[in-house]
């Protein structure tokens, strides 16, 4: 009977694989066990430029390919857009637009460059899709039409597969060249790429409300510890997920092996600033670097020119998933006001969107909430992720010994995953005999990406996020609720999340005043209406939280400024006594 089994078993193996490799549906591309997913069409986007649909990608201005937005829609659906299913009764919901985007990730090892020169071993997520980009520090997520054409940008091949491990020097300068953003979906495209290619912090994940998301990770192992067979999962940490199936959360939900793939579904309902993270022993995963940002724009943003910010808010208050009653006439809803509403309508009525005089004509201001009255306006969004990094923790990680999470320390301190220098993106100091530049960070002059050398002997781009901010102290526009006659300076929205498992961090400026708008994703804003608002020189904030602060340059003299902790043992790199939490806003004339 057991050599009976023995033989019957690889047998039947090796006629499932056919099976597998087969069994694709349109929109679901891969071999073996690898699934990437991305549908050009769902009931609620069935393709149709009126609900968003695929998109059509615009260069200047990623935002302009969604779907305008002034009132919702009652739609009803009788089949699913393949016609093969029949909703009975039929399906009835609420359409605000948006659109369909996906993004595609590896879960595995890989090896980052610490401002001092030494090299950190990481279990770490890495891009398999918007590989140009997240090499220009934009967010990898895209349109189906882009997502699921040939990925043709990178001249390296391995046995005729793409390899894009970003070593050569043809890397996209546009973020956004024909082919430099589709997902690689064939096996040995994604094993090619996804191994030992770990980014600090993990790929950049935006989309706007109402969109659709789907992400797909794919477990490509670890190769410098073959003896772990580690699973990992996505979870979106606080972020509003209707579905514990996908929440990461593998007690709940599920995890997935080396070698196979899983596609995470969104319906983004809530505008604000997230984060994500593996599930997997959480203390140890996160410290190892499985952290990354995720941000959500609000579909104020997609008003169009010429309409009053507060009707549009005022319309989505029929949408249950975002509605926040407080604020409207008397009798117009019979719900009670929700304490835990994201946007509470304003207390006065807001102003117009008007246009944005660097983006194509018809399109207006970006907000970091769906405020009503303007207040949250910015001009550049900076994300940023602190974190921290215990060298020894990472060290037996890397060497089969085990790991004293009760002894684990943070010794390096990052934002975007870089010390100062390193965090402004500019190589600094002398060359040396080699002609090198100081220091082992030297990053790409065209992109900023830091690039760290593997064991493989490739050098693969592993902290693509600088964290320099640049503001000009009279590009802002005049005739704003918050610059209405003379012109004003640029605001940044700096979306921060702090991802650290042993510290509480404080980031200060001086010189210019931040305007703390947000906190874990909600707007500071009672049930009245009136904005909570906090003018400070300083935040802080501890594992697990976010917050959204605006830097304004108006009436900031030019000149180079500093966003650093005051915690002055976080203003080092390991044994140097400086570097640490800290990066530059350089305010031009």
């Amino acid at each position: 009977m057991r050599k009976l089994f023995k033989i019957c078993l690889p047998a039947l193996l090796v006629c499932l694989i056919p099976a597998i490799a087969s069994a694709q549906a349109a929109g679901e591309q891969g071999g073996g066990s690898f699934r990437v997913q991305c549908p050009t069409a769902t009931v609620r986007h069935p393709g149709t430029t009126a609900t968003g649909g695929t998109g059509t990608v615009v260069t200047t201005h990623p935002d302009s390919a969604e779907a305008l937005f002034t009132s919702p829609q009652i739609r009803t659906a009788t089949k699913d857009p393949s016609g093969t299913h029949t909703f009975t009764p039929a399906l009835t919901f609420t359409d605000n637009g948006g659109a369909i985007k996906c993004q595609e990730i590896s879960g595995g090892d890989g090896m980052m460059t610490e401002a001092d020169g030494n090299q950190t071993y990481m279990f770490s997520f890495g891009p398999l899709s918007g590989l140009g980009q997240i090499i220009n520090g934009l967010p990898g997520t895209t349109f189906p039409n882009e997502f699921n054409s040939p990925y043709t940008a990178g001249p390296n091949y391995i046995n005729t597969q793409p390899n894009p491990i970003y070593d050569n020097s043809t890397s996209p300068t546009d973020p956004v060249a024909p082919g430099a953003n589709a997902a690689l979906t064939d096996p040995a495209g994604i094993m090619n790429t996804g191994v030992l290619n770990g980014n600090i912090p993990a790929p950049l994940i935006a989309f706007d409300e109402d969109d659709e998301f789907f992400l797909t990770l794919t477990n490509v192992g670890m190769i410098m510890r073959p003896d772990l067979f580690e699973q990992h999962t996505v979870h979106f940490h606080g972020y509003p997920n209707a579905s514990s199936f996908y929440d990461g959360v593998p007690d709940a939900s599920l995890a997935i092996n080396i070698g196979g793939s899983f596609t995470y579904y969104y319906l983004a309902p809530d505008a604000g600033t997230y984060f994500w993270h593996c599930h997997i022993t959480p203390p140890e995963h996160l410290q190892m670097g499985m952290v990354g940002q995720l941000f959500v724009r609000p579909r104020q943003n997609r008003v169009p020119v010429g309409n009053t910010l507060y009707s549009a808010s005022l319309a989505s208050q029929s949408d249950l998933r975002t509605a926040c009653y407080p604020g409207l006439p008397s009798g117009t809803v019979t719900q009670g006001p929700d304490i835990l509403c994201s946007a509470p309508l304003p207390a006065t009525n807001g102003v117009l969107q008007i246009q944005d005089p660097n983006q194509p004509t018809g399109i207006g201001y970006k907000y970091v909430y769906n405020d009503g009255d303007g207040s949250t306006r910015y001009d550049i969004d900076v994300p940023l992720q602190i974190h921290g990094f215990d060298p020894n923790f990472h060290f037996v990680g890397m060497t089969f010994n085990p790991e004293g999470f009760s002894d684990m320390k943070d010794k390096y301190f990052l934002l975007n995953g870089r010390s100062y220098p390193d965090t402004v993106g500019v190589a600094g100091g002398p060359a040396d005999v080699l002609g090198q530049l100081a220091g082992a960070s030297n990053p790409d002059p065209v992109t900023h990406a830091i690039s760290t050398g593997d064991t493989d002997g490739n050098s693969r781009f592993s902290q693509p996020l600088p964290s320099l901010i640049t503001l000009s102290a009279s590009g802002g526009p005049a005739g704003t609720a918050t610059c209405p006659t003379a012109p004003c300076g640029q605001r940044a929205a700096l979306r921060i999340a702090d991802l650290d498992v042993t510290e509480y961090q404080t980031l200060s400026s001086t010189g210019i005043p931040m305007l703390l708008v947000g906190f874990n994703a909600k707007l500071l804003r009672d049930e009245a209406g009136n904005n909570l608002y906090i003018k400070s020189n300083s935040i802080t904030l501890g594992g697990g939280e976010s917050l959204d602060v605006i830097l304004d340059a108006t009436g900031v003299a030019p000149g180079t400024y500093f966003l650093y902790t005051p915690q002055l043992d976080h203003l080092s790199n390991d044994s140097e006594n400086f570097g640490g939490l800290m990066t530059e806003v350089v305010v031009t004339p």
